[in-house]
């Protein structure tokens, strides 16, 4: 064998070790379901580990057994991923104590739980990653809105960009913030009007708002409903120019849909999650 097919081999071995170490027998037995629903939902799963029992580590020059042990490689390293994700998540839902069993064995959260892993496969960074493991514990611990909705917040995961969630941490941390004052706080130095980041810029703002994930601060009456805003034409000659990417006056806020979002998902600026802690429109909880 080559010195790269014994590498691969034992950190196959090393893998299965692994699986054994975690596999829901030695846990509470509530959790064989979770592992087993997040595990069927990734397509690769089955085919890496049919691949990797099959495969014969011996010394071969042949194109199809190269391009075998690169594909076992790299796919050696997902699962290594996967399993670590699995564990934190296990280790998490061990600290919530054995009134979440129940929740875990229902179909309504298993459904969410293949759903989330699917997006967590297409995810192309460990950030969205880290987010959606952040929602499948979350949902499970936490009854702040319905299944319905945490099926949305999984969607958004799947369809924003790592971008619009930068955007959305600084309206949450800073609520009322003004279209420059975020970019001013992600990136710094403003580019020219015309630019592709201005562009990009004005497509995240405008993603996020038709998404309703976040809005311009609205006055309200006491019972919630929305007051018109006043047209009233400012004195003097109209502008010139377009309304800047970066303006400066009008506050954004996230809508509640938008604080659901991330208390479900940004735990890192999130310590706990009670329906109590959502902020209200002024960012005071």
């Amino acid at each position: 064998m080559t010195d790269n097919q014994n590498s691969l081999k034992g950190e196959l071995e090393s893998i299965q070790d692994q699986i054994a170490r975690t596999t829901p027998s030695t846990k509470r037995r509530a959790f064989e379901k979770f592992f087993l629903a997040a595990l069927g939902s990734i397509p690769w799963v089955g085919g890496f580990i049919s691949a990797a029992a099959e495969f014969k580590f011996e010394n071969r020059e042949g194109e199809e057994d190269s391009l075998q042990t690169k594909w076992l490689e790299e796919h050696a390293l997902k699962l290594k991923r996967l399993q670590f994700t699995l564990e934190e998540i296990s280790q998490r839902f061990e600290k919530l104590g054995d009134s979440i069993e129940e929740r875990i064995q229902s179909e309504e959260y298993l459904d969410l739980v293949r759903r989330a892993f699917r997006a967590w496969d297409r995810a192309d960074t460990d950030e969205k990653r880290m987010y959606v493991a952040n929602l499948v514990t979350n949902a499970v611990g936490t009854k702040i809105t319905s299944d319905d909705v945490v099926r949305l917040f999984i969607d958004w995961l799947d369809m924003y960009h790592e971008a619009h969630f930068a955007v959305i941490r600084e309206i949450y941390k800073d609520p009322g913030c003004s279209r420059y004052e975020i970019w001013d706080s992600i990136y710094g130095e403003l580019p020219r009007e015309d630019s592709a980041e201005a562009d990009l810029y004005r497509m995240l703002i405008r993603d996020l708002s038709i998404g309703g994930v976040i809005r311009q601060r609205r006055a309200t009456t006491a019972s919630g409903e929305f007051l018109r805003r006043s047209n009233r034409r400012r004195p003097g000659p109209a502008p010139t120019t377009m309304e800047s990417a970066f303006e400066d006056t009008k506050p954004y806020v996230l809508t509640e849909l938008g604080k659901q979002f991330v208390h479900y998902t940004m735990s890192e600026i999130v310590p706990r999650i009670e329906s109590s802690d959502l902020p209200n429109e002024d960012g005071i909880a």
